[in-house]
């Protein structure tokens, strides 16, 4: 506890044992002890500015506080007390291992540790080969950035069409007028209409995976946007699904295309193909990924544009992919 000299403690006056903080702290040579009116847990900051969390936090509680307190100072006026040794369980295991299932520990015991970057080529091999689940999995790919999207020019929101397709079938639903319903179903869209279409969105038919919109059609399309807005299903231009050529979008989405965003955290969460591709067609599908990212990079983002990458199966261990390796990669 000698951490806690020339701090500042802050305590609220009905918080329970209180009294012993105020004890304790005057045994600590603690710098002042502050009493809120407010029912507060008890803080502790150092140097009055950097907060080091609650009691609890630091593995304390008042029981613990009060035997810390009849504790004598030794010659050098430190506290000589330890905290007691905490309960472990007998297997040997941490709490987040113990909640993992056997498959999962013995896959993650076959990959290099999450801060080792390894060679592309190599990843792939790696989550394919640790992919043990009963079903055919995802390959997913996990994009850190140094961006803050709550600033407009840092956010980052584009498509990406994967040469070897995503191995899901989507089902594409058109909005749109005239001549173009007709050549949106004969480019393979599962819903193709105008206003019957919007009517029937509006009762409850959301039985599409992407919708697709002319802008003629978005007028109509906003009343929609509080069923369709929290699914992500509103047509948006950024994504790609509002075009006056609703055929060649209904192909490229129906061959491949995916969309990509970052969320709040700069993170970017997108598929890139099933675990019964070929390893060649993952690293492909992943190598568009990587190009596209730096393709839409934000004009607000500065620095290292880069912080991480990891590939995943949907139930296996990730592993951290080497950026300026796949960047360097060629594939023919």
């Amino acid at each position: 506890m000698a951490a806690l000299t020339n701090a500042r403690v802050v305590v609220a006056a009905k918080a329970p044992g209180a009294k012993l903080v105020s004890k304790f702290a005057a045994k600590s040579n603690v710098a002042s002890v502050v009493r809120l009116a407010a029912k507060a847990p008890a803080r502790v900051t150092l140097g009055g500015r950097r907060g080091v969390g609650v009691f609890a936090a630091a593995g304390l509680d008042f029981a613990e506080l009060e035997a810390a307190a009849s504790v004598d100072e030794d010659d050098d006026g430190d506290v000589e007390w330890s905290p007691p040794v905490r309960a472990t369980r007998k297997d040997g295991k941490s709490s987040k291992e113990a909640k993992m299932s056997k498959r999962f520990r013995k896959a993650k015991a076959s990959v290099p540790g999450r801060m080792t970057a390894v060679d592309p080529v190599e990843g792939v091999k790696l989550m394919v080969e640790n992919a043990t689940a009963k079903f055919v999995e995802s390959a997913e790919a996990h994009i850190r950035l140094n961006i803050d999207p709550k600033y407009n020019d840092q956010q980052l929101r584009a498509t990406v069409a994967l040469p070897k397709g995503t191995g899901k079938t989507v089902r594409v639903a058109v909005l749109t007028q005239g001549d173009n319903i007709s050549a949106a179903k004969e480019a393979g869209a599962d819903f193709a209409g105008s206003d019957d279409l919007v009517e029937e969105i509006a009762g409850g038919m959301l039985d599409f995976d992407l919708l697709i919109a002319s802008p003629d059609m978005m007028p109509k399309a906003a009343k929609l946007g509080r069923m369709l807005g929290p699914k992500g299903l509103m047509p948006n231009p950024k994504a790609g699904t509002v075009t006056t050529d609703v055929a060649k979008a209904v192909s490229e989405f129906k061959g491949g295309k995916v969309e990509f965003r970052a969320d709040k955290q700069g993170i970017v969460h997108v598929p890139f193909g099933k675990l019964n591709f070929g390893k060649d067609d993952l690293l492909l599908n992943l190598k568009s990924i990587v190009d596209a990212i730096d393709a839409n990079r934000p004009p607000g983002a500065k620095g290292v544009y880069w912080k991480s990458l990891y590939v995943a199966s949907t139930m296996g261990p990730s592993v951290q992919i080497d950026v300026s390796a796949i960047k360097a990669l060629e594939i023919n």
